[in-house]
């Protein structure tokens, strides 16, 4: 989630000023960029458990990123965050509300430099947390703590959704403590490529939600799913999640969006340093008629910016698309996550495959394997006999056609399709990141769950 900060002031006064934010998104093709984005879970080297912020926790963590020479960013005093700096001054390090960290990786032109930036980022995180007697694994969920278990990150924000949550769902502070991600985000050209792309990108996420599984284990045990990560997302806050249908109907685009989002209940807004607590409140209402809750409060460009990190759609529209339905997995696994949908989404050709693609089936056979997925993973059926690897497969050919025709070579002349080589071996036939876990555990483990914090330790 994102660090709080500055706000843009600038009253809103129209609606149309919020649809002309999106559209100053839109970016010629040229000057495409992929950003990538990840959490991991931190742990203590000697029992295992979640460390805290403080002592010798996650606070430590980040003050040792800032002798790195991040800048840092504070909530009333405390270090919740951090901005890079020079060569990397679009990126980013933030705190989940369990302590898990999250890299917001810089503006990048090519996937090689996606791959650089995780290198530069688990030597830096060793450097700051080897010392303190951490380790971090990027799981989708967490293996063994109790939720009453994991910690809560000093965040103002944090407390304001740790309250409306449970009026929401029963798994939102799951979502909030337990949970780990990646994604991808990406550029778009215009209001009908923002369409094409985020109809292809939103049918297609459940397949992606397959192919990264990594969260069988709960509290010790298998939990019956290869994805509890997508699980936990069913049962969370139904106002801003899911796929909606308003995103497949005709017409749909920047204003439409807008419409729709306006009525997702707020969490909060920023003022004067700190955060007023408006959680179910309308936006609507906030904009048509201003809010009892916040008397005074006028809204202002910077609301409408921070509602909308509040909405968790699987894929998600701000000023750029992105791509949520993937658990976090090993460092090839995360950047071959970006290199699948770099893929299919930034050349021509392979978007109008992968439309093509879509369209094949109509848009209510992919919203239902969203809760299928969870559980079945590649082996739910499509088709007529078929499996879901089948379409899986489909779609990383039709990525690699399109990373191959980028022509994005890295310094031994390898295009970018290189970078998908861990999701090809699972298509092939290979097992998922799950499925490998629930092997070790039945097998070399012992079912001793413990084990998998060495070997997933980044």
């Amino acid at each position: 989630m994102s660090n709080p900060g500055e706000i843009d002031a600038t009253p809103i006064t129209d609606r149309r000023q919020l649809t002309a934010w999106l559209e100053a998104g839109c970016k010629p093709s040229a000057a495409w960029l992929i950003g990538t984005e990840h959490e991991k879970f931190g742990f203590r080297l000697e029992d295992l458990a979640p460390p805290p912020y403080e002592p010798a926790g996650i606070g430590a963590v980040l003050a040792g990123f800032e002798r790195l020479g991040w800048a840092p960013i504070l909530d009333r005093g405390r270090i919740i965050g951090l901005k890079g700096g020079d060569e990397r001054a679009s990126a980013s390090l933030s705190l989940e509300p369990g302590g898990q960290l999250e890299l917001s990786g810089g503006l990048l032109s090519d996937l090689h430099a996606t791959a650089r930036e995780m290198e530069v980022h688990f030597a830096e995180l060793h450097t700051v947390a080897d010392g303190l007697g951490l380790g971090f694994a990027p799981l989708g969920f967490h293996p063994t703590a109790r939720r009453d278990a994991m910690p809560w990150m000093p965040k103002s924000r944090y407390a304001i959704m740790r309250r409306y949550m449970p009026e929401r769902g029963d798994l939102g502070l799951d979502m909030m403590l337990r949970t780990c991600t990646v994604q991808a985000n990406l550029d778009y050209e215009s209001e009908a490529d923002m369409v094409r792309k985020l109809r292809v990108a939103l049918a297609l996420q459940p397949i992606a939600t397959a192919l990264f599984a990594n969260s069988p284990f709960t509290e010790g045990r298998p939990n019956g799913f290869l994805s509890y990560r997508a699980h936990i997302w069913s049962d969370t806050d139904p106002d801003r999640t899911g796929m909606p249908d308003v995103f497949f109907e005709d017409g749909f685009g920047f204003e439409r969006y807008v419409d729709w989002v306006l009525d997702v209940p707020m969490y909060f807004i920023q003022r004067d340093g700190g955060f007023v607590d408006l959680a179910g409140c309308s936006f609507r209402r906030f904009l048509e008629r201003g809010l009892d809750e916040a008397p005074g409060a006028r809204p202002v460009m910077g609301d409408f910016a921070d509602h909308l990190t509040t909405v968790f759609t699987d894929v998600r529209l701000k000023r750029f698309l992105e791509m949520r339905g993937a658990d976090a997995g090993t460092p090839a696994m995360m950047v071959a996550q970006s290199a699948l949908w770099t893929g299919l989404l930034y050349d021509a050709a392979a978007l109008a495959a992968a439309t093509a693609l879509v369209r094949a089936h109509p848009w209510q056979d992919f919203i239902a394997l969203r809760a299928l997925v969870p559980r079945q993973g590649l082996a739910t059926p499509w088709g007529r006999g078929g499996t879901l690897r089948d379409l899986a497969r489909a779609m990383v050919a039709i990525a690699a056609d399109g990373l191959r025709a980028r022509e994005r070579y890295d310094a031994e002349g390898r295009d970018e399709r290189r970078l998908l080589a861990p999701i090809e071996e699972i298509v092939a036939g290979g097992p998922t990141q799950a499925e490998h876990w629930l092997a070790r555990y039945e097998t070399e483990w012992g079912r001793d769950i413990r084990n998998i914090f060495r070997e997933a330790r980044l």
